[in-house]
């Protein structure tokens, strides 16, 4: 699908036409440069490959450095390919800003990172409700896992036992999230809803 590289900002929320208080996260969509245009004849497949936020050359190694050179561009922090562009519309250099993607009212993918929460024991990582109550001796059973299974037969752990261990830090995708309002002028979109990541992360919006 097409779409945009993003910046979380935070959420807020806005009231709708029926005055109801609607949650909602800002994201600051773009602008997103165009710095490769991959092709059937060339690739194999047809693609647009853009960046977002532009870095000093001091941060740039020298693969990166040709790359940019050769599509005339700054260099960029960011990249990523989206598929589903008509890349006969666009060359390279090309600025794609949210307002030519986006509108108000259209359903949209998020991809983020959730934030890592470390490692963290079954009742934070799964749910799980402790062992027992806080009486009857049970002193230091209150966030503990239970049995694992069976002693002599088969002497392991199953793979894919929910245990302890380390938490966030995914590739987590949000589906059908309706975009409340664009912004143009700063570059802002809002979304409906809550987006993986912690504030400042890079999001993808797939339209």
């Amino acid at each position: 699908m097409p779409g945009l590289l993003g910046k979380k900002i935070g959420m807020t929320s806005v009231f709708s036409a029926d005055g109801k208080n609607v949650p909602c996260t800002v994201i600051e969509a773009g602008p997103c440069v165009v710095t490769q245009i991959k092709t059937v004849d060339n690739d194999g497949y047809s693609a647009l490959q853009v960046g977002f936020q532009g870095k000093t050359e001091k941060h740039t190694n020298k693969a990166e450095a040709g790359h940019f050179k050769a599509a005339g561009v700054a260099p960029q922090r960011h990249l990523v390919e989206f598929k589903e562009f008509n890349t006969a519309e666009f060359k390279l250099g090309d600025v794609i800003t949210v307002d030519k993607i986006f509108e108000e009212n259209i359903y949209v993918d998020v991809i983020g990172t959730s934030k890592g929460k470390g490692h963290q024991g079954v009742v934070k990582r799964h749910g799980f409700g402790g062992v027992g109550q806080s009486t009857h001796g049970q002193h230091n059973r209150l966030r503990a896992p239970g049995s694992l299974g069976a002693s002599s037969f088969p002497s392991r752990v199953f793979k894919g036992m929910r245990m302890g261990g380390r938490t966030g830090g995914d590739q987590v995708t949000i589906q059908n999230l309706v975009v409340l309002k664009v912004i143009p002028e700063h570059n802002l979109l809002l979304v409906k809803g809550s987006v993986p990541g912690a504030k400042g992360s890079i999001v993808i919006i797939n339209k």
